[in-house]
């Protein structure tokens, strides 16, 4: 790939017109979860069954970034955010297929294979996106690393926010317009978003190069290893309680189980993970602030890493604690507590969205990223069967609980990137 790209005029209108397409696919991704949670969860599926829906999701994820970052290196970026938009479209419109009459075995089955394909479409246009930063971001000898870390700070920051808006859409229209009519209406609006990124998408992006091997795909760069270890503990430890776990907890203590009760509970846990969500966007977008990363060296900065992850641990584990002893004001205290988790943990994921383009070359890029999303989409995948289990089987507790231990080993792995 050629380093040339950042200095195309087009370059800033490219970036703005990827972020665009990545923030309407964020959109429909966050509102899809959430419609699918809440609604099969009210057809009577266990906690263990939820996290069965969305574990082909996640495991799509890891065999989806090992290719992508291949795929994005051969035929361009431009082609893998294409398809990220495409899969999703045909996804939404398979679910809106699911037929009520069928048994629970066929319905699990089905909904698993479309989350799958819908895994596919996430992991292309992240892919996509991320990538996009290292090649278009400014580069410079007075704030080259600031410039792309202020990047890769907006874009990540913004499309959280953006997915938390999508969680707040999926439970208003599950609440008001049903499943099946919310389903098609995202798949219309994507469908011209799609057309419109097609006709209007500038130069400024790489195009590929047929030469490109896809045993190129894994990494020998030890930083981009341990970072992914890193990042593979980090998102285990948010995902097994946010997958399942506080949801159904809140839908527990907020529904009477009357169709009234359910619609105030849909609302309200659909507020409160799109808050979630919104405030972790923002906290990543101003990161590089936090962390003042301007005047930091990339060792130092990874120094912060291991900080941030090793003050995430404690967070879980005292959560952990009060609910098991049934304190008082419980879940005006688990909402504080989880929204202090959504601030360290914002900034441990903008540092690891930084650190990985810095390890990177312009090269390696899109292989480099799609190896350290497949870390990412594997602490997903194990921390949505986490959130499961450990619900069915300790309740909330438990699944705090496992969240401290996966960031005590995100901590671990961290550690190493300084050595």
């Amino acid at each position: 790939m050629s380093v040339t790209a950042q200095k195309s005029p087009n370059g800033l209108a490219a970036y703005i017109t990827v972020t665009a397409a990545y923030w309407a696919y964020m959109l429909s991704d966050g509102a899809l979860r959430m419609l699918v949670l809440l609604h099969f969860h009210t057809l009577g599926f266990s906690a263990v069954q939820l996290a069965y829906l969305f574990l082909l999701y996640e495991l799509m994820g890891i065999v989806t970034n090992l290719s992508a970052g291949w795929i994005a290196a051969r035929f361009g970026l431009t082609s893998t955010l294409y398809m990220g938009l495409a899969c999703q479209i045909v996804a939404l419109a398979a679910l809106a297929q699911l037929d009520p009459s069928w048994s629970l075995t066929t319905s699990v089955i089905f909904v698993m294979c479309v989350q799958g394909l819908s895994g596919v479409a996430k992991d292309l246009s992240k892919m996509s996106a991320k990538s996009a930063v290292k090649i278009l971001a400014p580069k410079d000898d007075t704030g080259a690393q600031e410039g792309l870390f202020r990047w890769v700070a907006i874009l990540t920051g913004s499309k959280n926010a953006v997915k938390g808006f999508g969680f707040l859409l999926g439970a208003a229209l599950l609440a008001t317009a049903g499943f099946q009519t919310a389903i098609w209406a995202m798949a219309a609006v994507l469908a011209v978003i799609l057309l419109g990124t097609v006709l209007f998408m500038p130069s400024g992006l790489p195009q590929g190069k047929k030469s490109a091997k896809f045993s190129q795909v894994f990494s020998k760069n030890t930083q981009v290893n341990r970072l992914s270890l890193a990042r593979m503990f980090l998102f285990g430890a948010r995902d097994v309680w946010f997958v399942v776990g506080i949801p159904i907890y809140f839908y527990a203590v907020l529904s009477d189980g009357s169709h009234e009760g359910n619609r105030a509970a849909f609302f309200t846990i659909g507020t409160f993970m799109a808050i979630w969500i919104i405030l972790y966007g923002l906290v990543q977008g101003f990161a590089p602030k936090i962390l003042k990363a301007k005047d930091k060296s990339i060792d130092q900065i990874s120094q912060a890493a291991t900080l941030w992850v090793g003050i995430l641990t404690l967070i879980p584990a005292a959560l952990a604690l009060m609910v098991y002893l049934q304190v008082p004001q419980l879940t005006a205290i688990l909402i504080a507590g989880l929204l202090l988790f959504g601030f360290v943990f914002a900034v441990n994921s903008s540092v690891h969205s930084y650190l990985i383009l810095a390890f990177t070359s312009d090269e390696r890029v899109t292989m480099d990223v799609g190896f350290y999303y497949m870390s990412n989409a594997a602490g997903r995948l194990l921390g949505t069967l986490l959130s499961g289990l450990s619900y069915q089987f300790g309740g909330l507790p438990l699944c705090l609980g496992t969240a401290a231990l996966m960031a005590a080993l995100s901590t671990l792995a961290a550690r190493q990137l300084t050595r």
